[in-house]
């Protein structure tokens, strides 16, 4: 689940100055009046009657979408705001200025909406606030269609909610207008996991759809992701996913020259050497996979992504060796063991930086099991075990 560091807007409202009853219609009058005493239920019926009367009334609009606004009407607030300044701009500052309040008002609700659903201590109750949180960040993006930050919080309350597809329109509004890294982040990772789940999916059904919408959501996440890398191009988030999206896509040749490329513009990049590591792991190109990993590692000793698959590195690595030897008929060369004694150290090191990959640990064992190590991979299979329970 993803959170965002929600802000809140503290804004005045003057209030509106009911002055100069002079020359006023009788409903004008009387609405003015209601207003001064918060009679908005009488005011609003006034209004409507004035607007009837008088179409061309722009004061009327003004106020009419004032009350609405004070009574939570807000799509009435905004069509008669419209009509008002369609008439005339002689209430147009003051438009403006209601809009920022209702704005703030609804920005605010927003917030605390969403910090609610945070805290919820069961799902149920986190739906029902975040529901209302979304509710009220789209009605301030009605009133205030150029508020990025209301635009950025609703697109971050769909994520918290894992309402993913309708993240998707509010993070392609922030990539047009603020093109923040966090925007094409998590679009792209979007993109990835939707094509991720139609390619399981087809894996089930063979049907072709499946795949054709698998290959168009990679599609999708590879633009947005270099786009970002463009702009961001020591990312490791954005890195991570494009490589992932070509190898999914089944593009690893051309991930493999973009990532050299980078590797090669920047050799002391230690998201570049991984990322480009784990494309030649990908193509079981595990010799240049470990010089990548290796040179990552030098870099950063304790990265510890990069220590992760340098030990994934040598298990498959050992494995292949492995298959080309009973293929052979030699069953009793154990060459492969040596790629094994290479991973432990690497693995070792992960577990002891408090790991807690159920999938770790699995790995561990079996290297522990492979070098006849009983016990630790007894242990490290029942830490396996419980992390997954």
């Amino acid at each position: 689940m993803y959170r965002s560091k929600l802000f809140t807007i503290a804004i005045l409202f003057l209030g509106l100055a009911i002055t100069g009853f002079q020359c006023a219609s009788t409903e004008l009058t009387s609405a003015k009046l209601y207003i001064q005493q918060k009679n908005y239920d009488l005011a609003l019926a006034s209004l409507k009657k004035e607007v009837a009367k008088n179409p061309k009334s722009d004061e009327g609009y003004y106020l009419l979408g004032l009350v609405s606004g004070e009574q939570g009407d807000y799509p009435t607030l905004i069509d008669s705001y419209s009509k008002s300044l369609a008439i005339s701009n002689l209430y147009e500052k003051d438009i403006n200025q209601s809009k920022i309040y209702f704005w703030a008002q609804l920005f605010n609700q927003g917030v605390a909406f969403f910090q609610k659903g945070n805290n919820a201590t069961d799902k149920d109750s986190a739906k029902l606030w975040y529901d209302k949180s979304i509710n009220s960040f789209k009605t301030a993006t009605q009133i205030e269609p150029d508020s990025l930050s209301t635009v950025k919080n609703l697109a971050f309350v769909y994520l918290s909610a894992q309402e993913y597809d309708n993240a998707i329109p509010p993070l392609q509004q922030l990539i047009a207008k603020e093109k923040s890294v966090d925007s094409y982040k998590y679009l792209g990772e979007i993109y990835y996991n939707k094509a991720v789940s139609f390619k399981t999916k087809y894996a089930n059904s063979h049907d072709a759809q499946d795949s054709v919408a698998a290959q168009d959501y990679y599609g999708k996440a590879i633009t947005v992701l270099q786009d970002g890398r463009k702009l961001y191009p020591n990312n490791p988030d954005l890195l991570l996913y494009l490589s992932n999206s070509y190898i999914g896509a089944n593009k690893v040749d051309v991930a493999i020259d973009a990532f050299k490329e980078g590797v090669e513009q920047d050799p002391s990049n230690k998201y570049y050497r991984y990322n480009y590591g784990v494309l030649l792991l990908g193509n079981k190109d595990y010799q240049d996979a470990e010089t990548q990993f290796k040179k990552a590692i030098e870099i950063d000793p304790n990265y510890q992504n990069a220590i992760y698959n340098i030990a994934v590195t040598y298990v498959k690595w050992a494995s292949e060796i492995q298959k080309e030897l009973d293929a052979k008929g030699d069953t009793a060369t154990s060459a492969f063991k040596d790629k094994y004694v290479k991973a432990l150290p690497y693995l070792q090191k992960v577990a002891s930086m408090k790991n807690t990959d159920p999938n770790m640990w699995e790995l561990l064992g079996k290297v522990y099991a492979t070098l006849g190590y009983e016990k630790e991979a007894t242990e490290a299979m029942d830490k396996a075990d419980k992390l997954r329970k």
